[in-house]
């Protein structure tokens, strides 16, 4: 029999009804009025019962409206809840009011900074590597946030260092013949990738991502100086095949140029020392000291 799973309920941030605070202020005012004209005429029995009846529901009124002000700050919100339901999210800001018995619970929608820890993964070649990432984030759906995670500060925490692992095990860390695109040679690409990864895994918390890039990234420490040698000498070979490939055109440019203009006939053997020697000329990393040949170039 298979297993029932119950989805979860997701949530959708909705305007809440709630009343300016600065008009219920004003009552209140009026109320506190009211108690005190009751209590000052209560002994004047020609007033008649309009004493009793202030000094009664008065401090009724006063119960049911001081309790209900809250205040917002601008980028900020409060979620009402009533028992337990959610009856929507109130972005206004100012001095707000709504009936005592409302739960109110504040929610900043400011951008938050994050910058996580250093983690280790193995890069798309099993290579340990090391990744801190720096995410801006803010609120835009303040049910979700609420009521579909448990704590959506820590949801973020995990979910971005679940994509930073996802992330780094995509792609390699470095390529050295630029053949495909690598965590350290392509920070803007894959810093796109990270930023939609991380809009997929915090949308059901309803929390998006404004900016995002890597701190830190680097070679785990114990393979660090293995592939410092590794890259310094992929960066020798790759300059010495510059440096060869460069010579030989010279050594063409130079050879066609002498029969071109007829200035020396070369037999093979003597072409192939000319050569030989240019290309110790041109690929040398020392100053050469030239030979002056007295006689000629078969003696």
């Amino acid at each position: 029999m298979a297993d029932n799973v119950t989805a979860l309920k997701a949530s959708r941030e909705r305007a809440a009804s709630t009343s300016s605070g600065y008009l219920m202020l004003f009552l209140l005012l009026l109320d506190i009025l009211l108690i005190a004209f009751g209590a000052y005429n209560l002994s004047n029995y020609a007033a008649g019962w309009a004493p009793v009846l202030a000094v009664l529901l008065g401090p009724i009124a006063l119960l049911l409206i001081a309790p209900g002000f809250f205040m917002l700050q601008p980028n900020q919100a409060s979620a009402i809840t009533l028992f337990g339901d959610y009856r929507g999210t109130d972005r206004a800001t100012g001095l707000r009011w709504v009936w005592p018995w409302m739960i109110r619970k504040k929610v900043s929608v400011r951008s938050v900074n994050f910058i996580s820890e250093r983690i280790k993964v193995n890069d798309l070649r099993g290579n340990p590597i090391e990744m801190a990432a720096q995410i801006v984030w803010r609120v835009v759906d303040t049910a979700q946030a609420l009521f579909d995670v448990d704590d959506y500060r820590e949801f973020v925490k995990v979910q971005v260092e679940a994509a930073i692992r996802t992330i780094g095990s995509r792609y390699p860390y470095d390529d050295f013949e630029h053949k495909e695109i690598t965590l350290r040679g392509n920070h803007d690409e894959v810093g796109v990738e990270l930023r939609k990864e991380l809009i997929a895994r915090l949308a059901v918390a309803g929390i998006t991502i404004d900016e995002c890039g890597f701190t830190h990234l680097a070679y785990a420490t114990e393979i660090a100086g293995a592939m410092l040698r590794r890259q310094q000498a992929q960066a020798v070979v790759a300059a010495r095949r510059t440096l060869v490939d460069g010579a030989v055109g010279m050594v063409e440019m130079a050879l066609a140029s002498l029969s071109e203009k007829g200035v020396v006939h070369l037999d093979d053997e003597r072409r192939a020392a000319m050569v030989s020697n240019l290309m110790v000329v041109l690929c040398g990393e020392r100053d050469t000291q030239p030979v002056v040949n007295t006689g000629t170039l078969y003696t």
